[in-house]
């Protein structure tokens, strides 16, 4: 997993409240556990105006013009900004892979759905929690000023505006340190290899034939 620090992102609006793991990656995807490949089928059905299945070569298919992410101002956007109960729906952990894949690094929203806020820790992704009168302010912003960049900075779990305001968000010291150091639950594990090779070589000196 990857570490995550600071950025200073460009950010795209994704203006809808209640959306669900199956608009940020479709059913029809779910057909590999891989973590990478899902970033060109992020919201299909509302990024593009056919049908999608694995395997199609996106750069061939046509674009939803007035889908925000097809805006050319938004692309390579690093900060998705996002209304009430992002991620809800079914627990599919390709939603946050979709994401990740895409580009994003931090989902700012009022709300996320408990499961997907979960899976977004144990995949790289900073997700924050900001009250609904600054996620408006955003979302106001962002519109009024192409180039609109956040600058998120996760040891002083401060995002600074480019018009001189700031805000602080919370995150739990355990959830912290494992994006500081890219640590997903496997790496948290691997700290204590010495350990778990130790317990395993004297279960077997103890137990021999457990281990014929």
């Amino acid at each position: 997993m990857k570490a995550f620090k600071h950025t200073n992102g460009l950010v795209a609006p994704l203006d809808r409240a209640n959306v669900d793991t199956d608009a940020i990656i479709p059913k029809q995807f779910l057909k590999s556990i891989k973590r990478s490949g899902f970033g060109p089928y992020l919201f299909d059905e509302w990024r593009y105006l056919d049908y999608g299945d694995v395997g199609m070569d996106c750069s061939k298919r046509p674009l939803n013009p007035d889908f925000s992410l097809n805006q050319p101002r938004y692309q390579g956007a690093q900060v998705l900004l996002a209304r009430d109960n992002f991620g809800c729906g079914s627990s599919r952990e390709h939603a946050p892979w979709a994401i990740e894949d895409y580009g994003f690094q931090v989902i700012i929203a009022p709300s996320f759905a408990d499961i997907f806020f979960n899976n977004c820790f144990k995949n790289g992704l900073l997700p924050i929690v900001a009250p609904s009168e600054i996620v408006d302010k955003l979302f106001q912003e962002c519109a009024a000023n192409e180039g609109y960049r956040l600058e998120v900075d996760l040891p002083s779990q401060t995002v600074k505006s480019p018009l001189g305001w700031s805000f602080q968000f919370d995150i739990t010291p355990h959830r912290k340190h494992c994006l500081l150091n890219g640590l997903d639950e496997i790496g948290l594990t691997l700290q204590h290899a010495d350990k778990i090779r130790a317990f395993e070589e004297k279960h077997q000196a103890a137990q021999p034939w457990l281990f014929a």
